[in-house]
């Protein structure tokens, strides 16, 4: 009786044991009975984001490389009509310069022979009224005939025409009488280009000496292989990431196929422009160019990608009703793309998800 007795007691012991241990095993919920306790303060208010969540048409995307390119029609490049010796520049790569703005002073035989053949033709334009206005007494008196007055008064003209034609080249490049011109920006904009430099000689086959660009609207150029062709059309409307500001996403549409392919790169380019005020797209750049395509008629909640929290290989988000009354919600996702996580949940109208700090206020509500 008494093995029987201590048979019975072991076999619950045991039994007792493997049961905890089930127990221990077993997802533990997460409760909302905490969230009670837990407040958003003014502080944590001030950087958290909450939103919406919509239903939406599942969308998957194509991601294209390319590259962040200067605008071509507002690219002006200088290059010097006249010879001469460098005196001083005085600008750098990257520089904001002003229309009418001296950039370099050069000092040139071309400009001191300008000068000169001015000074030649004023000479001979005194010459010239003196001779009419004594021909003029001349003919009044029968002493001369008009056409002898005629061709001196052409004479008189052309020198007067290639004096005027001297004046306004060496006010084109703002010549002063030591044969020094000054280079002047043509525009406003940024220094994209510069070639020019103290001490350099420049000649007629010169490369240009420097290239000015606003930078307020910059190209997008886009690598679309041969496979990828029939997905891309011009409007289709893209997303912009930078491999400077990966987190920025700029919105454009492709405004431009170019039916060539690019004998290099194997690729057929397409173009976006993109607004550019806050200058952070700077040509040479990386970018990704991301194209939403339909996946289907199906529609379902969006969950935007920085709402969601990962906890023990499953997703959450946080549901806000009001500053004290905050829930999480366990999610499951049957897509996703750059933006968004669709998913199999629904959501009641006007119900809000936390989208900015929502790790930090998991934390703070989970069990």
């Amino acid at each position: 009786m008494k093995k029987i007795s201590r048979y019975i007691l072991v076999t619950g012991f045991f039994m007792t044991l493997f049961s905890c241990a089930k127990n221990t095993n077993e997802e533990m919920p997460i409760s909302n009975s905490d969230s009670q306790k837990f407040c958003l303060n003014e502080q944590l208010k001030k950087t958290t984001q909450i939103s919406e969540v919509f239903e939406q048409p599942v969308q998957e995307q194509m991601t294209f490389s390319g590259k962040i390119e200067y605008n071509e029609n507002d690219l002006v490049a200088f290059k010097s009509l006249l010879e001469g010796f460098v005196e001083n520049v005085s600008f750098e790569l990257g520089d904001y310069v002003k229309q009418s703005q001296v950039l370099a002073t050069v000092k040139s035989f071309q400009i001191q022979e300008l000068i000169q053949q001015q000074k030649a033709l004023q000479s001979q334009i005194v010459f010239l009224e003196q001779k009419k206005k004594s021909q003029h007494e001349m003919l009044q008196d029968g002493l001369l005939a008009a056409p002898d007055l005629l061709e001196t008064e052409n004479e008189l003209s052309q020198a007067r025409l290639e004096k005027n034609r001297i004046q306004e080249n060496l006010n084109l490049y703002k010549a002063a009488g030591n044969g020094i011109f000054q280079i002047v920006a043509p525009k406003n904009g940024y220094i994209i280009q510069k070639n020019i430099s103290k001490g350099q000689t420049l000649t007629s086959d010169s490369e240009p000496l420097f290239a000015i660009s606003n930078l307020k609207q910059v190209w997008v150029m886009v690598n679309i292989y041969a496979s990828n062709l029939r997905y891309i059309k011009v409007g289709d409307a893209v997303k912009v990431r930078t491999v400077a500001y990966p987190d920025d996403l700029y919105q454009g549409k492709i405004d431009k196929i170019y039916n060539v392919f690019d004998d290099n790169e194997h690729v057929l380019k397409a173009r976006v422009v993109l607004e550019n005020q806050d200058l952070n797209l700077m040509p040479g750049l990386g970018a990704d160019i991301i194209i939403d395509k339909n996946l289907s008629n199906e529609v379902a909640f969006a969950i935007p990608n920085k709402a969601k929290v990962f906890n023990n290989n499953k997703e959450y988000v946080v549901v806000y009703k009001n500053d004290c009354e905050l829930e999480i919600r366990k999610i499951n996702s049957f897509a996703q793309n750059e933006e968004f996580t669709y998913i199999k949940e629904k959501f009641d109208a006007n119900e809000k998800i936390v989208t900015t700090n929502a790790l930090l206020i998991f934390e703070q509500l989970k069990p």
